[in-house]
């Protein structure tokens, strides 16, 4: 569908531009409010830390093992239809996730969850892109990124709340709420479809492999260093060779890896955000534990400190995205990933007794960083390719996302399995936790010095105004 500049098409920009921001908010909440909540899900469910991990990283692999089929789909069968079923999904999830009885079913609703989250992500940024022309989607997508980091900024303090008042589980019925709004606006504000590659085949063969290779390498890397991690991350790399060959030969591949070949700008940027992700997502995981078990503060006192990153990033991403469309989104991105390594390394050096106004800081480091790369790196992404890709390029920017937030809290639970093991986290276990962070903090900063020259070899012309 095209859109113009009748009032009609404005209309539409508004309505899709609202919608988009109100499922941007949904799971980026989720994820910050879970990461306050860890503990008392652990205390409620008697779980152990790696089992804590995992009901963060089922949601992450998930969601990754789905986003590119569900972009895909949303090509074919149309975007509208994928987003609203995965708002629906998203809200009955949360609604049963209330229930749980033990850490076992909060991990099986947790990747249900995840699927939900990938037919929201796996379709959002391409209607957004489909409306919304080159010289206004910068700005959108700010937008658009603003209400992500809202979640993510309101969710600390909004779920640290929560939890000390109502009990963890008040923070799905609050998300059940948000989800049954945002379904109801898809329905009464968005008449329109968007089903570019509507005829074409859908790869059920080439998904499957996919997931596969994608299941082995998170799970296997999150055992290591046991030789069981090494089987599985071997078989997962093995079977990722394979998905390659047979993508290369389908009519119509669920992920167009000649794409990536031919496209410079979507290869690095790319490249660029699962570096990015993979240097920051544990970040909330590790300082949440920190703030609770190693400073004693309570979950909404933690969720004041953590809210500096998250509101440095909506600050900041509108600003960038506009830049972006004016500017060459390279520039933008490498330097917020320079800020980005700024604040983890800085992390490198907590303590116990390090101030929690300078955590703080550093986190709104991060903020500032993350609010410079994320929607410059988007807009480069969706801008790069053709309408009929739009799916698959929304879906190669979330499962960027989320492949680089798995192998970040893959990094962290192997990190915590080596110096804490499955024993509870209680004081004796304290110095093994902080080992675990700042080890892990050090590995992140050497991530982002790598990221900064993905995101710089995206263009040569660095210098040049955006055409």
């Amino acid at each position: 569908m095209e859109t113009n500049n009748s009032e009609s098409g404005k209309s539409l920009k508004r309505s899709v531009l609202l919608v988009s921001s109100t499922a941007a908010f949904l799971t980026p909440f989720l994820g910050s409010a879970v990461n306050l909540a860890l503990p008392a899900i652990g205390e409620d469910l008697h779980a152990n830390a790696i089992s804590l991990g995992w009901v963060v990283t089922s949601f992450l692999l998930a969601s990754a093992i789905f986003l590119l089929p569900f972009g895909r789909l949303g090509d074919i069968f149309g975007r509208k239809k994928i987003f609203l079923g995965g708002i629906i999904l998203f809200t009955l999830t949360s609604l049963l996730i209330i229930f749980s009885f033990n850490i076992t079913s909060l991990i099986i609703l947790r990747v249900i969850q995840g699927i939900s989250a990938a037919m929201i992500f796996g379709t959002s940024l391409a209607i957004l892109t489909s409306v919304f022309p080159a010289g206004e989607r910068g700005h959108a997508m700010g937008i658009n990124v603003t209400s992500t980091y809202a979640g993510l900024s309101t969710g600390p303090v909004i779920g640290g709340y929560l939890t000390q008042a109502f009990g963890w589980r008040s923070i799905f019925v609050l998300l059940a709420v948000v989800g049954l709004i945002s379904a109801f606006l898809v329905v009464k504000k968005i008449r329109a479809e968007w089903a570019e590659a509507a005829g074409e085949s859908f790869d059920f063969k080439g998904s499957i492999i996919y997931g596969i290779a994608l299941s082995g390498f998170i799970y296997g890397f999150s055992k290591l260093p046991a030789a069981q991690g090494w089987i599985f991350l071997s078989a997962g790399i093995i079977t990722a060779v394979v998905f390659v060959v047979f993508e290369n030969r389908a009519s119509y591949p669920v992920f167009d890896t000649g794409l990536i070949l031919r496209n410079r700008v979507l290869a690095f940027s790319g490249l660029a955000a699962l570096i990015h992700y993979a240097a920051t997502s544990a970040t909330g995981f590790f300082i949440s534990l920190y703030l609770q078990y190693l400073k004693g503060l309570d979950a909404r006192t933690a969720g004041l400190i953590m809210i500096s990153q998250p509101v440095a990033m909506a600050l900041l991403s509108p600003l960038a995205g506009k830049l972006s469309d004016r500017k060459n989104p390279g520039v933008i991105a490498s330097s917020g990933m320079g800020l980005t390594g700024a604040g983890l390394l800085m992390l490198c050096f907590i303590t116990p007794e390090t101030p929690a106004w300078l955590i703080a800081v550093m986190l709104g480091v991060m903020g500032i960083g993350f609010g410079l790369f994320s929607s410059p790196n988007s807009n480069a992404i969706m801008s790069s390719v053709e309408k009929r890709y739009l799916g698959i390029a929304s879906g190669i920017v979330g499962t960027m996302r989320m492949i680089g937030q798995m192998m970040s809290m893959g990094i962290a639970m192997m990190l915590i399995a080596m110096y804490i093991g499955r024993q509870k986290i209680a004081p004796p276990a304290f110095p093994g936790l902080l080992t675990a962070m700042r080890t892990g903090f050090v590995v992140f900063s050497a991530l982002s010095v790598l990221g900064i020259f993905a995101s710089l070899a995206r263009n040569p012309g660095l210098g040049e105004k955006k055409k």
